[in-house]
């Protein structure tokens, strides 16, 4: 995979880890993702997909379901670039 390539959360695959780039929808979603840890620069690792999805980040698991309305785009990571803390 293009690893400068810009995705939807819901398109990688278990095991891939990639950084967001940004998280879109209603302000109330977007807001919620933040207190979350779900935030630009945040790295994070998807462990099941599918709706709800199942992420690893700073080593809290998170089960997220992702509708129409809201995004979260992510940019994958290469094999040398860890999933942990971002920016």
């Amino acid at each position: 995979m293009n690893i400068d390539m810009l995705l939807p959360l819901e398109l990688l695959e278990p095991g891939e880890a990639a950084e967001v780039v940004e998280v879109t929808g209603k302000s109330s979603f977007v807001h919620r993702m933040a207190e979350m840890g779900l935030r630009p620069g945040c790295r994070l690792e998807m462990l099941q997909g599918g709706s709800p999805c199942l992420l690893q980040m700073d080593g809290v698991r998170l089960s997220l379901r992702i509708d129409a309305e809201h995004a979260v785009v992510v940019r994958p990571l290469g094999a040398h670039e860890p999933y942990g803390r971002g920016r």
